[in-house]
């Protein structure tokens, strides 16, 4: 086990590292206590117990993920008989409230079963190497490495397929139809309530948003690296009427289209071509300095 003591600078890079440890066996019990911080305390092997504030005891088995979260009193301990391995990180900063916002932190789901956990031992690995003594990129390092811990144990989650969330996937591949949000939930045989629920819970965020940050992402792309008119953009990302798109995405964006492309052209090597970019393959800059 390693504690470490970022300063404030450290602290404004959104997440800090405080701790890394890797115990395994018959581990003694921790608590009744209450942290100040959050510690993601990852299970690979064996089972136990785990009891957050007054509810009742959950019985863990790996692979499976506690979240220790700040001011809830938790106690958990691995079985007597064979025990458990974990890694832990303990971690803190602002940034935190997004990605509980977000739903990579669940502070309403103490104990997450996990699908694997490849990508998590990786991370506290990781961390657990940048805790040598005297690495001058100490802190920043194991921040890096706090951040893709989230996301891998957020990939992790015994709810989400090795390909992704099949409703998150459901629609993308829609997203650019000119549909309400009412008839994609129908299209998906779900209620509009169930959608809500499910892209909330698997990207933080609204079905109408999800699917405007898809389509915005589409539009971004056909500005800078095609000469297509600004209508004929606005159709491919799914709305009939160019001129409320045009007010969405300055909305949005910030820019209104033309001088996002304007923008755009000004800065990007090449500037447009002619062929529209594949969705799955957006446009990169060759050797040449022009988009292939």
């Amino acid at each position: 086990m390693r504690y470490f003591r970022p300063g404030p600078a450290h602290h404004r890079l959104g997440l800090v590292c405080l701790g890394v440890g890797l115990q395994h066996g018959a581990l003694p019990a921790v608590g009744p206590r209450v942290v100040d911080h959050h510690v993601a305390v990852v299970i690979t092997a064996g089972r136990g117990w785990f009891r957050a504030g007054g509810g009742p005891v959950q019985t863990v088995t790996a692979p499976a993920l506690l979240w220790l979260v700040p001011g809830v009193r938790h106690s958990y301990a691995p079985a007597p008989e064979g025990g458990w391995d974990e890694g832990f990180v303990d971690f803190t900063g602002p940034a935190t409230a997004a990605y509980t916002e977000l739903g990579y932190i669940e502070p309403e789901r103490p104990v997450v079963p996990l699908r694997e956990t490849a990508g998590a031992r990786d991370m506290i690995a990781r961390i657990a190497r940048a805790a040598r003594l005297g690495n001058p990129l100490l802190e920043v390092e194991t921040s890096a490495a706090v951040h893709e811990l989230l996301v891998a144990l957020r990939r992790a989650r015994a709810d989400t397929g090795c390909d992704g969330d099949p409703v998150l996937d459901a629609l993308a591949r829609d997203a650019f139809l000119p549909l309400p949000v009412a008839a994609h939930a129908a299209r998906h045989g779900m209620t509009l309530a169930e959608l809500r629920a499910a892209v909330r819970r698997g990207a933080g965020c609204s079905p109408k948003d999800y699917l405007l940050a898809i389509r915005l992402g589409r539009a971004k792309e056909l500005l800078a690296a095609t000469d297509l008119p600004v209508a004929a953009v606005a159709r491919r990302v799914g709305y009939a009427d160019p001129a409320y798109f045009s007010r969405l995405f300055t909305r949005r964006v910030g820019l209104a289209p033309i001088r996002f492309r304007e923008q755009q052209h000004a800065t990007v090597p090449g500037g447009w071509s002619r062929r529209v970019p594949d969705p799955d393959h957006p446009p990169t800059i060759g050797p040449s300095g022009r988009t292939p």
